[in-house]
């Protein structure tokens, strides 16, 4: 089975849209941008709920639109309230105003910050998008905290 094209196949709709595609003029993590970050988070939560037959398209289309606020929350007052608290409810309006969502979807985008959210996820697939979006939110912060250190490597601990 071609993974990448049924994926792509999933968010074609979604990556094919101009102001979806205006999410890589904003920085997420470290040097990682909001659209670089989406297409990660969406594309390893396709292949779990691959894995374990659940919802893949609706994870991979939630988890591509989850940060979908389109600003930089790195700038002070270009957006209201704390980024971490309200962005999610940005992102799941500015989603519904550009695509038609499925209830998963919807839940996928807007509890994506639980426990910040308070309400817990309803469904198995948005559970594994808020994981990996933590996931990959550590690795994209690590990898450019540590950008360019090399570890010492000795002969005598192996």
């Amino acid at each position: 089975m071609d993974y990448i094209k049924e994926f792509k196949e999933c968010i074609r709709d979604l990556s094919e849209n101009e102001i979806v595609q205006s999410m890589d003029r904003y920085i997420q993590h470290g040097d990682v941008t909001c659209l670089q970050h989406c297409k990660t988070v969406s594309y390893r939560s396709y292949l779990v709920c691959k894995r374990l037959k659940l919802d893949y398209r609706s994870a991979a289309r939630g988890g591509y639109l989850h940060d979908f606020f389109l600003y930089d929350w790195h700038i002070p007052n270009s957006h209201v309230g704390l980024h971490g608290f309200t962005h999610s409810k940005i992102s799941l309006r500015n989603a519904e105003k550009h695509f038609e969502l499925n209830e998963v979807e919807k839940d996928i985008i807007v509890k994506h910050m639980w426990p910040l959210t308070l309400k817990l996820p309803k469904y198995k697939e948005s559970y594994i998008v808020l994981i990996v979006d933590k996931y990959s939110s550590l690795i994209e912060i690590l990898q450019y905290r540590f950008k360019g250190v090399k570890l010492k490597y000795s002969k005598k601990t192996q």
